[in-house]
């Protein structure tokens, strides 16, 4: 999995940086074909905001979290990532029960 961090009117900490990296781990647990997450994080006035995109399985994810900390824009996020990375997953998942092909006896000539 490969984990890109931005920041835009932020400087990206050695700390921010271990912190989201330790976060997003948090998406494989739940679905481990996460191939690449692109996070952004920027600061707009007094709000601090957190966007990431997950390319998983073939599908992109996306969410967007804004909070007064960085650190809570971050959970925020993670916490909308791993729903829908769920909610994903779950839909994949064949909930039906095959029953098994009935054998039929061949016919012997």
């Amino acid at each position: 999995m490969q984990i890109n961090i931005t920041g835009h009117h932020v400087e990206v900490t050695p700390a921010l940086r271990a912190y989201v990296t330790e976060k997003m781990q948090k998406l494989t647990r739940h679905f481990d074909q996460v191939n690449s997450i692109q996070v952004i994080l920027n600061i707009e006035k007094l709000q601090q905001q957190a966007e990431a995109t997950v390319n998983a399985g073939g599908r992109t994810l996306f969410a967007t979290e804004s909070a007064t900390d960085m650190y809570a824009s971050i959970d925020g996020l993670v916490d909308k990532l791993d729903r829908q990375v769920r909610r994903y997953k779950d839909r994949i998942t064949s909930h039906h029960h095959v029953r098994p092909e009935q054998v039929m006896p061949e016919d012997e000539n």
